[in-house]
């Protein structure tokens, strides 16, 4: 039989009694050392199960956290951080190009309906997803200049079915979206842009950030003031067709304070270029 000094060892030196699991969406006990403790011990103590009572009940309180369960988008949360893998884009559709660059217009009005993820995934990839090309090989949908993409693409959602509401960075690289932060942040952006309310009425808007220095460090000043600049306009563009391909509307946001949209979208590096507002048009 185990001694009481045996049992307070430290965890480096023995394995505990019991260690709980998060993995994703599925909260497993290991019971092995739960058995092994009944086996050399004759029955589990009161207190031992007081314990993991306990534990339990914390490990629920702190589900939203990075050391509790994660709960799904559809079911109300995301863990930051995590890889939210899009629905494979299409590449072809229904309306021609022609038609598209003919129907294009700048919406404002919004219908109260939600985007779903396949119409979020094909407007991303459509603004900056990966491509390929015999010439170069892999690219973007969008032309850069020197092929350095200075580009980063956030994604304010709030009425995105299959995704909970908040702020995601795009990885082209991926096609996937990481949650930085939970919650709606539309009323907030709306505020940031001086007021243009109908930002909050959208379902979810794309943010055009841009980082100078992948393309300052080869054009110089020249890369900073013009060619980046230059990059988010093409990007902005296909956003624009994709949107009417889908039957969705859009418009380019860039009356905004630049520190409050980069505080709103807690922006590290980088600079927010244009917002762009996406929905069923009214």
């Amino acid at each position: 039989m185990k001694t009481k000094a045996h049992l307070s060892r430290k965890s480096s030196e023995i394995t505990p009694f019991y260690f709980i699991y998060f993995n994703e969406m599925a909260l497993r006990l290991d019971c092995a050392e739960v058995i092994w403790y009944a086996q050399n011990e004759g029955a589990l103590p009161l207190r031992f199960l007081l314990k993991l009572v306990i534990f339990f009940c914390i490990a629920f309180i702190f589900s939203g956290t990075r050391a509790g369960l994660f709960v799904a988008a559809q079911g109300g949360g995301e863990m930051e951080g995590k890889i939210i893998k899009l629905p494979e884009p299409a590449h072809k559709g229904s309306v021609s190009l022609e038609e598209a660059i003919n129907r294009r217009h700048s919406v404002r009005e919004f219908r109260k309906e939600e985007l779903t993820l396949n119409e979020v995934s094909q407007l991303l990839w459509a603004c900056a997803g990966r491509t390929f090309d015999s010439v170069t090989g892999a690219t973007r949908t969008y032309p850069s200049a020197g092929g350095l993409y200075p580009l980063e693409m956030y994604l304010a959602a709030g009425d995105v079915d299959g995704l909970a509401a908040g702020i995601y960075h795009y990885l082209a690289g991926e096609h996937a979206l990481t949650l930085e932060h939970s919650g709606d942040v539309r009323r907030e952006l709306a505020h940031a842009a001086l007021g243009q309310f109908f930002i909050a009425e959208a379902p979810a808007s794309i943010v055009i950030s841009a980082v100078y220095e992948r393309t300052a460090m080869r054009y110089g000043e020249r890369g900073r003031i013009r060619y980046v600049h230059m990059d988010a306009g093409h990007a902005a563009q296909n956003v624009y067709l994709q949107a009417v391909a889908l039957g969705l509307g859009t418009v380019t946001v860039g009356a905004f304070d630049d520190e409050r949209v980069k505080k709103v979208l807690r922006l590290t590096r980088g600079e927010p270029l244009c917002i762009m507002p996406v929905g069923k048009p009214r």
